[in-house]
């Protein structure tokens, strides 16, 4: 037995493979709240440090000791912004983290606030995208119908071809009654201009 096979090292990760995209950006975005709100907490313990060093001037921030015990959002709200997450095209999950990263430096929020402006983040996102799925639909139906509308008035209202009208020329003729062809090619059908 070799060590490959012990480790199955060569096997592909089916773990992946068996997420939807909707799956992956739901995961993806739920990973960058939690990131953000660690370190919103992280910055608001510096905060509290810096300020109780400027109160007492002296810096015991080496002897602080922080819980284990973090922040964290409710099981009801963390199922509601899954939810949201659900309805993010995985091709916007980018700009809406940074998005979220922007609003996030901008305001420089607690722990507790973190999931408030996650959850107008992707409030804003849904809306920007119906919207755009909106555009493109309306863009789609005005292609589709103007555009077989208005070749065909175009055409018509230019020629008219009439392959079938009965002082059509013809080569056969011509040979029958022993004339010479005009230079105009029999094959094609007669246009005539509508005036």
């Amino acid at each position: 037995m070799s060590l490959a096979s012990w480790f199955r090292w060569n096997e592909p990760p089916s773990r992946i493979s068996q997420r939807s995209p909707t799956e992956m950006v739901v995961e993806t975005l739920m990973m960058e709240l939690s990131w953000q709100i660690k370190h919103a907490e992280k910055q608001q313990r510096e905060r509290e440090n810096e300020y109780r060093k400027m109160k007492t001037g002296v810096d015991y921030g080496w002897l602080v000791s922080y819980p284990k015990q973090s922040y964290d959002i409710s099981p009801g709200e963390r199922l509601q912004l899954e939810d949201m997450c659900t309805k993010i095209h995985p091709s916007y999950c980018g700009p809406v983290i940074l998005r979220f990263r922007q609003v996030v430096a901008e305001y420089e929020p607690e722990a507790q606030e973190v999931s408030q402006l996650f959850r107008s983040v992707l409030q804003e996102a849904a809306e920007k995208i119906k919207e755009e799925e909106e555009a493109k639909k309306l863009a789609r139906q005005w292609n589709t119908k103007n555009r077989t509308s208005l070749s065909l008035t175009t055409f018509k209202s230019r020629s008219r071809i009439s392959p079938f009208i009965s002082d059509i020329k013809t080569i056969s003729e011509d040979v029958e009654r022993g004339t010479q062809p005009n230079r105009r090619v029999w094959s094609m059908p007669e246009f005539r201009n509508t005036k």
